[in-house]
């Protein structure tokens, strides 16, 4: 019997259908980056910071800001390398690693909109009650067996995917290592990975937006009975519930084109498998920060001051 080797290196072969244009992708996604990253540590700065603003809500929205900071740098320097410079090999060991923290900050993208939402309830719905319940002792209750479910199963996740054989081909069709683009590659039976891959789709993403949804629900029900002046507080529920939509749908389109053959083209699945990692970078800074009005006027006063430092430097 022929003795096959399992592949140990990989090659990133993303939008490999544009040829020669590739290297343009390259100034879309350096600009997204560069706005994530702006953004994200403008954000995290103001909130730490100001002392106004060391209340649960905003801890939460600094903690959205971290994990909208690092989810990127996991992926896109090296993306971004591999159209200006065609730099796509990446061991599997190094694919691994890149694959747990991507998806592991990834399921802490909606997890972190869920204890958002559990904050607006607790604040909207029993406001006597509220800094009882968002103490860290009583909250710790909801934030520990979500970081164990987060981090249990992204494990599984990837320890199965680490341990299938690669015998024929070591071409990743994607621009980072995610986790069906690797899988698809195995010479043995992939079955159970596919399995648990979308099992943990339903177990977090859609479990947090389904729980978010029945919050806001009971939210909308308490400000519309009470008659209380909840224009401000539903506006932002509505703002978390399209945002969470429209990342829900990306991140179902893309899970679900690996394992239903539609034929929808190569190019717009890795697309969509980069843009349900990105797209909250980029704009969760603007919905979260920029129009949460304490925030937005120490962000003005922040920029205000650096402005006019910079003026008061002399010139050579």
């Amino acid at each position: 019997m022929e003795n096959i080797s399992s592949h140990k290196y990989f090659i990133l072969d993303g939008f490999n259908k544009l040829g020669a244009l590739r290297p343009v992708l390259f100034i879309p996604f350096s600009i997204m980056f560069v706005v994530s990253l702006s953004a994200n540590s403008l954000l995290m700065y103001v909130v730490i910071s100001q002392r106004s603003l060391h209340s649960p809500m905003y801890i939460l929205i600094a903690c959205m800001a971290c994990v909208d900071l690092s989810l990127p740098l996991f992926f896109v320097p090296n993306m971004l390398l591999s159209f200006l410079f065609d730099w796509r090999g990446i061991s599997l060991a190094g694919c691994l690693v890149q694959m747990y923290f991507v998806h592991l900050l990834g399921a802490f993208q909606s997890t972190l909109l869920l204890w958002m939402a559990l904050d607006r309830y607790f604040a909207i719905c029993i406001p006597l009650y509220y800094h009882e319940r968002m103490a860290l002792p009583r909250f710790l209750k909801f934030v520990i067996p979500l970081v164990v479910r987060n981090v249990f199963v992204v494990s599984l996740v990837v320890t199965l995917a680490g341990s299938l054989p690669f015998c024929f081909r070591n071409t990743i069709d994607h621009c980072f290592c995610e986790h069906m683009a690797l899988v698809e590659l195995a010479c043995g039976s992939t079955a159970i990975n596919s399995l648990v891959g979308l099992i943990s789709v339903f177990l977090i993403p859609v479990a947090d937006f389904l729980t978010i949804t029945a919050s806001y629900i009971v939210i909308f029900s308490s400000v519309l009975s009470s008659g209380k002046s909840g224009v401000k507080a539903l506006h932002t529920c509505v703002t978390h519930i399209v945002v969470m939509t429209v990342s829900l749908t990306i991140i179902l389109t893309a899970f679900l084109s690996y394992r239903i053959r539609n034929g929808l083209p190569a190019a717009i699945r890795v697309f969509f498998s980069i843009m349900y990692l990105f797209f909250p970078s980029c704009f969760n800074p603007i919905i979260y920060g920029i129009r949460t009005t304490e925030i937005r006027q120490h962000i003005l006063k922040t920029l205000t001051c650096c402005r006019q430092l910079v003026q008061t430097v002399p010139h050579s």
